[in-house]
């Protein structure tokens, strides 16, 4: 086991040890670093896609919370309308007390105008009376004078009947007076204003609950104002929080990013070493698939099937009414004639494989398998899942499976199945060229 050597400078001998065991297993190696890699990407990937939703949530909150402070702003704008308008209000009711204490000023005066007009009236009742004793005696006299009397007798009851109707037309107007007197009396009472006594009118008494009430309505809007202040302040740091924490996520994202990047590179590095893996089968069967929808593709172009600017036709056409939006192309109808072939059989060669799907390189997708070809039902939740036809997957795996010109590309990502679920996957993807041009990809996806 040990050999002897002489070393030139002393007579010592040196031992040098041979390996005791042989080196492990390098292909069980790379396996288990394949396993190993494909777990950790398995993780990166939920890891990532949980981090994603939560991203996504923090948003919307954020819209939410910038919508409440928004809407704070608006309540206090109001606040100080009716702040504003409240104390045109006081000064309103004060202008209105004013101009009532005026018109209480002008009903005493005409209450001493009523006096006085009764009191003409009192003094027209007396004369008429007295102008009726004086007919009456008058009318006696011509009696006694005969013949001689009887023109001034009709003179004098003509007198008489006057002053009668005078006197009734003065006590009329004098009771006239005295209920207005008593209206007006009572109506000055009413608006007068008595700062020094408890027993206010009704009129007061209307414009102090009236006072009352805008004086209240100018406190609570002060109050609510004062509320919405605070809670203003409160919304700016919530929102300042929330911007800080979005960030964070967008940082914690993009690490994601990197971390599954290296299980993706260490599990191409794996395939690309020769030693077959987990992988190795659906990464050939992307690769061979990729070449076949090549070849049918030249052919189709060969043969005149299609011209050149049709198969790489990219303006896409909405489809109205659909959601998810839904788009065609001038290459739809060959790709719905030609692909389901490969793509299909693919598809049924082993369970784990979810889908087989030929797309171009903005990831427009113009036949899926047959599973997922159905027609929308208006449904978002089941349309996301099951009609994922003539769609733009332009998200990162769909684009870089769309996009890469490698031999191949392995990637782990979840999958939006619609309505919150989601499905996690590896996906192997092969370009699709056609007469040396890359016109997509083939993507292959399956499960763990």
């Amino acid at each position: 086991m040990f050999q002897v050597f002489r070393s030139t400078r002393d007579t010592q001998p040196v031992v040098a040890a041979e390996p005791v065991a042989a080196q492990p297993d390098l292909r069980a190696a790379v396996q288990s670093i394949s396993k190993q890699a494909s777990t950790m990407g398995r993780e990166v990937a939920e890891v990532r896609g949980q981090l994603d939703d939560t991203a996504k949530g923090a948003a919307r909150q954020a819209q939410a919370v910038a919508a409440l402070a928004e809407q704070l702003k608006s309540i206090t704008r109001a606040q100080d309308d009716i702040s504003g308008v409240t104390s045109g209000s006081i000064g309103a009711v004060g202008r209105a007390r004013q101009a009532v204490e005026g018109i209480g000023s002008e009903v005493s005066g005409i209450v001493d105008t009523l006096h006085q007009v009764a009191d003409a009236a009192g003094q027209i009742t007396q004369i008429a009376l007295q102008t009726r004793l004086v007919a009456f005696n008058a009318s006696v006299e011509a009696k006694r004078a005969g013949d001689a009397g009887r023109g001034f007798g009709v003179v004098a009851d003509a007198v008489k009947d006057l002053a009668g109707k005078v006197e009734s037309s003065s006590k009329a107007i004098m009771s006239t007076v005295g209920e207005l007197d008593k209206r007006i009396e009572a109506l000055s009472r009413e608006i007068k204003s008595r700062p020094n006594e408890a027993d206010q009118g009704a009129f007061q008494r209307a414009l102090a609950e009236l006072e009352g009430g805008v004086a209240s309505i100018t406190a609570a809007a002060e109050q609510s104002r004062n509320i919405c202040e605070g809670l203003n302040g409160q919304m700016s740091s919530i929102e300042a929080e929330m911007r800080q924490n979005t960030r964070a996520l967008d940082s914690a994202l993009v690490r994601s990013e990197s971390f599954l990047k290296v299980s993706e590179h260490l599990i191409e590095l794996v395939a690309e070493c020769g030693i077959e893996t987990e992988d190795t089968p659906f990464i050939q069967a992307a690769k061979e698939a990729a070449a076949q929808i090549s070849k049918l593709l030249e052919d189709a172009l060969r043969t005149g099937t299609i011209s050149a600017t049709d198969l790489f036709d990219e303006n896409y056409r909405s489809m109205a009414g659909t959601n998810p939006a839904q788009h065609t192309t001038r290459f739809v109808e060959l790709a719905d004639r030609l692909f389901p072939q490969v793509q299909e059989r693919v598809l049924g060669s082993s369970p784990k494989i979810v889908f087989c799907i030929s797309v171009d390189r903005n990831g427009y997708v113009a036949t899926h398998n047959k599973a997922y070809c159905n027609p929308q039902r208006g449904d978002v939740a089941w349309d996301t899942a099951h009609s994922r036809y003539r769609r733009i997957f332009s998200d990162r795996t769909g684009l870089a499976s769309a996009r890469n010109q490698r031999p191949f590309l392995l990637q782990t990502y979840r999958r939006d199945m619609g309505g919150g679920k989601f499905v996690l996957l590896k996906e192997a993807a092969a370009p699709i060229t056609v007469n040396g041009k890359h016109w997509g990809g083939l993507r292959l996806a399956f499960n763990f």
